[in-house]
């Protein structure tokens, strides 16, 4: 089995972490696991296994001609026989496949927003799916949405998976006073909510002045970005919140902070929750998208309904107050990803499936 995994950036987010999770976690596994990148490079690129062939193609436009020889030279010389294409990767992979008809096209849907999935129209991914020989799902609505929606008919559902923790060199030093952190990772982007995080940060400030915020993710420095910024500082929580952007090793900074949180209004199956449980932190979560299926129950940690601030509030307020109570919702936490997200069980049931 030859597979070449395709993304269109290296940035870091969801989809990207997991283009990179599976090339990496494969080149053990099968003969060939390469990674391609489409338009972008990034942080990411530092996680490649040195076992996993790399190419970048820098694409320019939407049909660039040059990119798809340039990949279709790499699967051919390579004896490429399956693209495993990350969202809007897919449309060069049928490009490619045009030229080379026996080459199987495995979709992978990574879309964020599904809650809301009746108004999800994409005519061009309609008419791509015609050339996809399966399609992955990263939680159960989309798996439906697929089956659906899409011209395919093999739509598995295959939860996200963490490796071992990435190690890198990098020092970075948090603010704020040991053993009263709380982190939040997720990129700048409406649906990680980061409004409702501030508003629980203003009462939090009142009530134990000393815990602080670390906030980690790409910032996009756009009217989002503007606001969230605004709102530290009209607020005045300026010594309460604090941005650092985005890092390659996340556990460098998770060790150094004592709950973790995730307010988003809206999610798949996200990879920083995983990352919270693999490093046994305790955990607020909203109850969007998969996340109740990691956190069953509070003794996984604490479950909030979204845009709730008196629930977000008392919740970070129950561990703020319970030290013991933290230690044991982020070894129950540890020991849930490690039995049901972890590398071997989604790769073993990957190859199976592929074995279609």
């Amino acid at each position: 089995m030859r597979i070449v995994q395709i993304i269109d950036s290296l940035e870091a987010g969801g989809a990207e972490r997991m283009a990179v999770n599976y090339a990496n976690a494969l080149a053990e596994k099968i003969e060939f696991s390469a990674l391609v990148a489409t338009r972008k490079e990034g942080v990411l690129k530092n996680q490649i296994d040195l076992k996993v062939p790399y190419l970048f193609l820098e694409k320019h436009k939407r049909i660039d001609v040059k990119a798809v020889f340039k990949l279709r030279k790499f699967i051919k010389d390579n004896n490429v026989d399956i693209i495993h294409a990350h969202s809007s990767s897919f449309f060069i992979a049928v490009l490619v496949k045009l030229t080379l008809p026996s080459l199987k096209i495995i979709w992978h849907d990574h879309y964020g927003i599904s809650q809301n999935l009746t108004s999800r129209k994409n005519l061009g991914l309609k008419w791509g799916s015609l050339f996809f020989t399966g399609t992955i799902a990263v939680n159960e609505s989309l798996k439906k949405w697929a089956e659906s929606y899409l011209w395919c008919s093999k739509v598995v559902y295959f939860p996200n998976f963490i490796l071992n923790v990435f190690q890198a060199n990098e020092k970075i030093e948090l603010k704020g006073i040991t053993g009263k952190r709380i982190i939040c990772v997720a990129n700048l982007r409406p649906q990680k909510n980061h409004k409702l995080l501030i508003e629980t940060a203003k009462i939090i400030k009142e009530k134990f002045p000393d815990w602080t915020f670390h906030l980690f993710g790409k910032d996009f420095e756009d009217d989002y970005s503007d606001q969230i910024k605004n709102s530290i500082k009209n607020l005045k929580l300026e010594k309460n919140i604090f941005f650092y952007g985005t890092i390659q090793d996340v556990s460098t900074v998770l060790k150094q902070c004592d709950i973790a949180v995730l307010p988003s209004i809206s999610e798949g199956l996200p990879l920083s929750l995983l990352e919270y449980g693999l490093c046994q932190m305790p955990v607020v979560a909203t109850n969007v998208g998969e996340i109740p299926k990691i956190i069953i129950s509070n003794k996984e940690g604490l479950i909030v309904e979204s845009n709730d601030v008196n629930q977000f509030t008392t919740a970070l307020t129950e561990f703020i107050q319970n030290d013991n109570y933290r230690k044991e919702a982020g070894l129950a936490l540890k020991q849930k990803i490690l039995s049901d997200f972890s590398e071997e069980s989604v790769i073993q049931q990957y190859i199976l499936w592929l074995n279609f």
